[in-house]
């Protein structure tokens, strides 16, 4: 199991630095052009593009293309602006085991988990719980590596709520590894993302990993 950390965050606003990714910016979808790509990866490869069962594929990746890196024409963040008040309220809130599946970046190749969001909110600032699995959604919607996703999950979270801490951790089994180069299927990769008291507070962190049976 490969366990990835990233804790060395500084609470200073700020847009990029360690603990901190800087948001991507990513031009519209371009249905045409990766029809075309599509086709010449058949060429490729060695195959007829042209023969009747393949004379609909390109059209049929552009349109999934679409829906796979949807994520790139939206702010996931937004979905966390729906937002309630339980005025005094910081007990922690965790939501277990969301499903997620994301393309690695430097395979375009799928990797499938699960990601777990636990957060403390601040004088019972909080959002709704499918909320939170759009946000996971919506980043995972995007050509990503694992490590970005976790931070980005994070720090959208920091960013919208003004939590007193979150933690995010996401586990996922890469194609990458499992269908091509090692091929080692079962192979995990954990990773986590650690803001706020969650850093601080030792008992606090290890309160949530265990509510996360981690």
């Amino acid at each position: 199991m490969d366990v990835r950390d990233d804790e060395d965050y500084d609470e200073a606003s700020q847009t990029e630095g360690p603990g901190r990714v800087s948001e991507l910016s990513y031009g519209a979808i371009d249905k045409t052009r990766i029809e075309a790509a599509v086709r010449e990866l058949l060429l490729g490869i060695g195959e007829d593009p042209d023969r009747p069962g393949l004379l609909g594929t390109p059209d049929r990746v552009a349109r999934a293309c679409e829906e796979i890196f949807g994520g790139t024409q939206e702010d996931p963040g937004r979905y966390l602006r729906k937002q309630f008040h339980e005025p005094g309220n910081e007990e922690m809130v965790v939501v277990r085991d969301i499903p997620f599946s994301s393309m690695c970046e430097h395979h375009l190749l799928p990797f499938i988990g699960k990601a777990s969001v636990c957060y403390v909110p601040r004088d019972g600032r909080i959002t709704g719980l499918s909320k939170i699995a759009r946000c996971v959604t919506g980043y995972a919607h995007r050509p990503q590596l694992q490590e970005r996703l976790t931070s980005q999950v994070a720090d959208a979270m920091v960013r919208e709520l003004d939590p007193l801490g979150v933690l995010v951790v996401i586990q996922a089994e890469h194609t990458c590894m499992t269908i091509r180069g090692v091929r080692a299927p079962g192979a995990q990769t954990v990773t986590s993302a650690v803001r706020g008291i969650f850093k601080r507070d030792i008992k606090t962190r290890g309160e949530a990993l265990r509510l996360l049976g981690l």
